[in-house]
């Protein structure tokens, strides 16, 4: 199955590139490589921003942008640069054409297209389908999002390999006539509402995913997502689901009394996972749904599901010391998915919460709290936050203990967990408080738990 129609080329230039990290950078490189006229500007210095001088890009930092708009046929905006951005904002005043790397990448890549999207599970399955894809012995690229720059491939894939994409509501957001082969929505629930302001519009940056898809494409989706009930998915792809738990006409992968089955013949049984929760099984049947409808083996599809041990920082097995088991599920930065990540043991959970706000209640959390866990550690500038929502996980007998960052955290949680029980990091929170990302947080706790007696 190959890329369904020829892409449309790039918006002509000259081109402005607002925003230098890694996708910036990316795009610029792959413009300059065309012989095109790039200017590059970001409001800082990111590493590695200066080093495009040498590959052709006329590289303006500390700067806004505005000045390098007169004679722009197209920006490129960074995913981190907000619509708001001056040069962003009088670009799209002006009339000149804005759109995102994902949308210049994907123009210009001619390979067979898989965009993967969600709130949560995102880099998990992308790292799963590429992984099914290559134990297949099917060349691909897994790119996007807080990976590899999708730009970064522009001109370095071999023609038959599939691109993997983990696609973000700030990338999907940009896109003009994005068109993915095959498009999976894995959940919704809310995130960034910080940027989106509310759950809204957030999905419709999400469901970009399918808007211009034709017919020869496919749209597959979570058919028990709440949050799609009654959602008009867009677009004209093919419509297949995913159904753990519920039922719907479009259901082609299913749980079935532990057994992972597509087309109503099994692929995998659920237990044969080396990914930990509930939540993982639905990640599978979703990389299940795309692999077998792009037309893998189902054997290979089966050994592959098997095989894949997952990616760092999403429930990632640290180390077990004395009986008690650390997890690191740093990239759990939504109430959804630390809930899924505390939800995946049966009990006896001391979690880590806390970090920078994506304004988003923590109520949802409470219950699950309750369930599962023995105490919280409570972190980062939401803390006070957390306190007050987990207000009801209290009163069930959770113990609540403030910590001044993330070593003080896990101290009090290693010396309070018992045999048997699990010291876990989910903070439900971005980590611009303390650090980069939620990968250098993922890190720092790693060394920490490492160190540890």
């Amino acid at each position: 199955m190959g890329a369904s129609e020829p892409r449309p080329p790039p918006p002509a230039g000259p081109y402005l590139v607002v925003g230098l990290a890694r996708s910036g950078q990316a795009a610029a490189r792959a413009l300059a490589a065309r012989g095109e006229v790039v200017v590059g500007v970001d409001s800082g210095a990111p590493p590695g921003a200066e080093d495009l001088a040498g590959a052709g890009v006329d590289v303006r930092l500390g700067a806004d942008g505005l000045a390098a708009l007169p004679g722009t046929g197209c920006v490129v905006k960074s995913p981190g640069v907000p619509a708001t951005a001056p040069a962003v904002a009088e670009a799209r005043r002006r009339g000149i054409t804005v759109i995102g790397e994902l949308e210049l990448a994907w123009r210009l890549l001619p390979n067979r297209f898989v965009a993967i999207t969600g709130t949560n599970g995102k880099t998990t399955v992308a790292e799963l389908c590429g992984h099914v894809w290559r134990t297949a012995g099917a060349p691909a690229a897994v790119a996007g999002n807080v990976g590899t720059p999708l730009a970064s491939m522009v001109g370095e894939l071999p023609p038959d390999a599939t691109v993997i994409c983990e696609c973000s509501s700030f990338q999907l957001e940009d896109t003009e006539r994005f068109a993915p082969d095959c498009a999976v929505l894995l959940n919704l629930s809310a995130d960034h509402l910080d940027r989106h302001e509310t759950i809204e519009r957030y999905l419709e940056a999400k469901l970009q995913v399918f808007a211009r898809q034709g017919n020869d494409d496919l749209a597959i989706y979570n058919g028990c997502a709440d949050a799609l009930a009654g959602v008009d998915l867009g677009g004209c792809g093919r419509r297949l689901a995913f159904c753990r738990g519920c039922e719907g006409d479009d259901c082609e992968v299913v749980l079935d009394g532990g057994v992972i089955a597509a087309g109503g013949e099994p692929v995998a049984e659920a237990r044969e996972l080396a990914l930990l929760g509930a939540h993982n099984t639905e990640n599978a049947m979703a990389a299940v749904a795309a692999a077998l409808a792009m037309g893998l083996p189902r054997e290979a599809v089966r050994e592959g599901l098997a095989s894949f041990e997952g990616v760092p920082h999403r429930l990632e097995r640290v180390r077990e010391l004395e009986g008690v088991t650390y997890v690191n599920d740093s990239k759990a930065t939504n109430v959804a998915a630390a809930r899924a990540a505390i939800e995946a043991f049966d009990g006896g959970v001391h979690a880590i919460l806390g970090g920078s706000s994506k304004g988003e209640s923590f109520e949802g959390l409470a219950e699950t709290v309750a369930e599962r866990c023995r105490a919280c550690y409570l972190v980062g500038e939401t803390a006070g936050r957390l306190e007050l929502d987990l207000a009801p996980a209290w009163a069930a007998g959770v113990e609540p203990v403030h910590c001044e960052g993330l070593e003080a955290a896990l101290a009090a949680a290693a010396s309070a967990a018992e045999p048997g029980e699990v010291v876990l990091l989910a903070p439900a929170c971005a980590s611009f408080d303390a650090y980069r990302d939620y990968a250098e947080r993922g890190e720092h706790f790693r060394e920490l738990v490492e160190g540890l007696g």
